[in-house]
């Protein structure tokens, strides 16, 4: 038993709309223990419509279906399922009525193309749509095949999903048990090394381990099926804390995680602060560190030294060492570093600068290359160099520098921390 998700719509195939439906559905038949392995976006076209529920019903026993329910003569979602079935649409004076009404209370008369939106498959229930004028049905045109659908617009879909289709599923038996999940996030480690690593728990049936990778991190993502979510995560927590022991510091957190909020909660934890000098990543550390709500406990500000005179006046670069070695060196790198520390009278200061492309690079300073410094307790101070490939596009190489210079300062502090347990 399985379901399987429909969503129609030429506006998705084109790319004009993100597809959240899709998402949102598959975290709700999640919470509910139903498995679904496949899903299917498919234009608003009767003929391809009928060649996706083809291949659904013999696959899937719940199709579960999102747009095409509109007043236009495109939505054909409803005259297409009826057909393929093989019976007639008729009309639901009950729907009329309902669509009457909701003009009615926003002052308009209904146009006659609404009344395309009462037509459903005869035999079918209607499911109730309280915030828009589109209702779906719920029908079991044979006894082994459950069809929902729903309006594309996800206000309304979530709403008629929570109200009436979960009730009604419980009621056929689903529920009993769900799919919980855990993200384990992982940074400073690729994809294929973190799944050797742990390569003993990728074939595992419950919980089972699968990773990802996504903008430099990769992530590990531990699901377990039973019958609440408190069982749930008495079978993920054991292995979520074996696997962390393996990848010891590439590990950095769980599900809404991030590295600038789990260096906030390392920061206050130590009673220490920071403050950040940025170059090539023109204030994006200091925007990670300031979407952490109370991040002024730790965060003290930063200097964006995007020119070198702001880098000499603001925060004590040597001219000397920028003629010499240029913006982008480790020794410049680690001056950024102390200069801000020191005047913005934190614990620790932390620098990028480099190259972000597409121009700029040379032969032996190639797009790509950053240097990240990191200034500590007693003016410690240590670079470190990294290059993150010509190929790659100006905001990632900036959305790397910044992560990863969140990352260095994040196992530093754990570093510390360690040594005084």
């Amino acid at each position: 038993m399985s379901a399987e998700i429909i969503c129609v719509g030429t506006e998705l195939l084109l790319g004009d709309i993100l597809n959240g439906n899709a998402q949102y559905l598959a975290q709700q038949l999640a919470q509910l223990g139903i498995p679904h392995y496949y899903q299917t976006v498919v234009g608003d076209n009767p003929e391809r419509i009928k060649q996706v529920m083809e291949m659904a019903i013999s696959r899937a026993n719940i199709l579960i279906f999102t747009g095409g329910l509109g007043p236009t003569p495109d939505d054909l979602t409803c005259e297409t399922i009826a057909d393929f079935f093989g019976v007639p649409l008729v009309e639901r004076p009950e729907i009329i009525e309902d669509i009457t009404q909701k003009f009615a209370q926003r002052g308009r008369v209904m146009t006659p193309s609404n009344r395309k939106q009462a037509l459903i498959p005869q035999g079918a229930d209607i499911l109730p749509n309280p915030s828009g004028t589109a209702p779906g049905i719920i029908w079991q045109p044979r006894p082994e095949i459950t069809i929902f659908t729903f309006p594309g617009v996800p206000r309304e879909m979530h709403r008629m999903w929570e109200e009436t289709s979960v009730p009604f599923l419980k009621s056929q038996g689903w529920g009993q048990e769900i799919i919980h999940s855990r993200s384990l996030k992982f940074w400073g480690i690729g994809e294929s090394a973190l799944a050797e690593k742990v390569s003993a728990y990728l074939n595992m049936p419950n919980p089972t381990v699968a990773p990802y990778a996504g903008k430099g991190e990769v992530r590990l993502r531990v699901s377990a099926k039973a019958t609440s979510q408190a069982a749930a995560e008495a079978l993920i927590l054991p292995i979520e804390k074996q696997i962390q022991e393996i990848a010891g510091l590439d590990f950095y957190g769980v599900n809404d995680d991030t590295l600038a909020s789990v260096v906030g909660q390392l920061l206050r934890a130590a009673g220490e602060t920071l403050s950040v000098a940025e170059s090539c990543t023109g204030g994006s550390v200091g925007q990670m560190l300031t979407e952490i709500a109370g991040s002024s406990d730790y965060f003290w500000g930063g200097v964006i030294s995007y020119d070198n005179s702001v880098k000499v006046g603001l925060l004590g670069v040597k001219p000397d060492d920028l003629s010499q070695f240029g913006a982008v060196s480790d020794i410049v790198a680690e001056q950024m570093a102390i200069g801000v520390k020191t005047r913005l009278s934190t614990t620790w200061g932390l620098s990028v600068t480099g190259i972000a492309g597409p121009a700029g690079g040379t032969d032996t300073k190639p797009v790509g290359l950053v240097y990240i410094g990191l200034a500590g307790p007693n003016d410690e101070v240590t670079s470190f160099k990294y290059q993150f490939g010509t190929m790659r596009d100006r905001s990632f190489i900036r959305h790397l520098s910044a992560c990863t210079a969140l990352d260095l300062l994040r196992r530093r502090l754990l570093t510390i921390q360690t040594k005084h347990q």
